[in-house]
């Protein structure tokens, strides 16, 4: 790449930055967002490695990515146990998860595109080898990596329709950056296609599979499915709706199918046939997509008077016997559950849960885990593991225009899964998972409804439903082991 294109595009990226200024001071104001890491963005003050071994350079721009890159480091380490693994992310929930996901490898915010900023966290990291997670094309950063005798890689790539028209209009641009690529791991044959179309070498392009298929776990009694599940104390008699990656308007779409599933004089019809029954035992888990939005899903539930609880309250952990007696006595409890008039500041209907059950006699343990009928779950990094107590899932970020979200987590638990209409990002899955019958596409709120009480109406056809989508999942793993047996070559 030359000079002056480098030169140009830090122009460019400073004049987008100028004009961005205002929203991203706003926006560090108003949500904390964007205050930390500028050092390592803005000059590439990255933590400078000490030692001679090898380094891997692996790069996840956000929460799905960081989660995505699990099974490779595991890999990476088994064929490469010399290596040093380095972690970089670009949002700050992409930061927070990856520090304690990966606490024994140095993470680090990406420095922006700039030539400057970049070339100096190659002179500090030394890598020899530079992974980007699924589509990261930063000419910059390439470059400063090649020009450090790196080999740069694209692992689980993928092309949207949109990304793809949009690099094919400045095709003459992105060729020159795509040939300096070693390898282009892409996620099936059409985004390999359409790689090669946008000027990637061919020798470099391999299709590998998806490495969601080999990350995913499939195991529902799988230890932090369990300790969430006892934490919020969540019986064997419960029927757990999950709405994951919610954005807006899906949470109300939620609350208004759990209200009509609970009530006593259900009348809602399913398939045209008579009124569905009421499910009392149903209990929703929100999980909206961006942290910044917790605060007003929070208000929209206590907007609702059904009572609930943030996850974020619930701390502290039972011994496992003492969890055991727990949930017999919430199971119990009334239907009806607590009032509204019992929630303390700040709406959640659950105080701490202590951390030994010496705090208090049998009743006031039991006095801390009041029937919830809604959890927000308000913390990142746990969507996966919440997936594993569901009986009927909606995939959110499928009705607006975001494209949809990862929807082989719940496909691998099982899970009866449906999702909206807008799933572009996920073009492949979605297409295996419905050639299976293993997932269904609702296009509005009344067909998530009518999905969700089929589900509950007729548990054994849902569970075969999603017992299709997990046995997808587990014949379309390995994409790993390829990915990393082409990195480590």
């Amino acid at each position: 790449m030359s000079r002056l294109f480098s030169w140009l595009l830090n122009g460019c990226y400073a004049a987008v930055i100028l004009l961005a200024s205002p929203v991203v001071v706003w926006r560090a104001v108003r949500y904390g967002k964007y205050r930390d890491g500028w050092g390592a963005k803005l000059l590439g003050r990255v933590p400078a490695r000490r030692g001679d071994a090898p380094c891997a350079w692996l790069h996840a721009v956000s929460v799905g990515e960081v989660n995505l890159l699990a099974t490779t480091i595991a890999e990476l380490h088994r064929q490469r146990p010399e290596w040093e693994i380095v972690i970089s992310t670009t949002t700050n929930t992409g930061y927070e998860l990856a520090l304690k996901k990966y606490s024994d490898h140095q993470v680090f915010y990406c420095p922006l595109d700039f030539s400057w900023a970049c070339a100096a966290a190659v002179n500090r990291l030394r890598p020899r080898l530079l992974v980007l997670a699924e589509l990261e094309l930063w000419p910059n950063l390439i470059a400063a990596a090649k020009r450090g005798g790196a080999r740069v890689a694209i692992i689980n790539g993928r092309l949207s329709d949109g990304s793809f028209r949009g690099y094919r209009r400045v095709r003459p641009l992105v060729a020159p950056v795509l040939r300096q690529l070693d390898l282009i791991a892409a996620q099936d044959e059409e985004t390999a296609g359409r790689f090669q179309q946008l000027g990637a070498d061919p020798a470099a392009v391999q299709t590998t599979g998806s490495l969601k298929f080999d990350g995913a776990e499939t195991d529902r009694d799988n230890p932090r499915t369990t300790a969430l599940k006892q934490l919020a104390g969540i019986t064997r008699d419960d029927r757990i709706f999950v709405a994951g990656s919610t954005q807006a308007p899906e949470e109300q779409y939620a609350i208004d199918i759990l209200r009509k599933l609970t009530a006593a004089d259900a009348d809602r019809n399913w398939e045209g046939e008579a009124p569905g029954e009421a499910h009392p035992q149903v209990r929703l888990i929100i999980v909206p997509r961006h942290a910044e939005r917790f605060d007003e899903v929070a208000r929209l539930i206590e907007a609702s008077g059904i009572p609930w609880a943030r996850r974020s309250q619930l701390v502290g952990a039972f011994a496992e016997s003492d969890a055991q007696r727990v949930a017999g006595d919430v199971a119990q409890r009334s239907p009806q559950g607590v009032s509204n008039q019992t929630l303390p500041p700040g709406g959640s209907a659950c105080g701490s849960v202590p951390s030994h059950p010496e705090a208090g006699a049998a009743d006031s343990r039991t006095a801390v885990l009041p029937r919830w009928q809604i959890l927000l779950v308000d913390v990142i990094g746990e969507l996966g593991a919440w997936w594993g107590a569901a009986d009927v899932g909606f995939v959110g970020g499928s009705f607006g225009s975001r494209g949809g979200q990862n929807m082989l987590e719940p496909a691998a638990y099982g899970v009866p899964t449906c999702f909206g209409p807008n799933t572009r990002n996920f073009r492949d899955i979605v297409r295996r998972l419905l050639a299976v019958e293993g997932a269904v596409v609702v296009n509005d709120a009344a067909e998530l409804e009518q999905f969700v009480r089929g589900a509950l109406d007729a548990p054994e056809q849902a569970a075969a439903a999603g017992g299709r989508a997990r046995q997808l999942v587990l014949s379309q793993q390995g994409a790993t082991r390829r990915t990393v047996e082409l990195l480590a070559a």
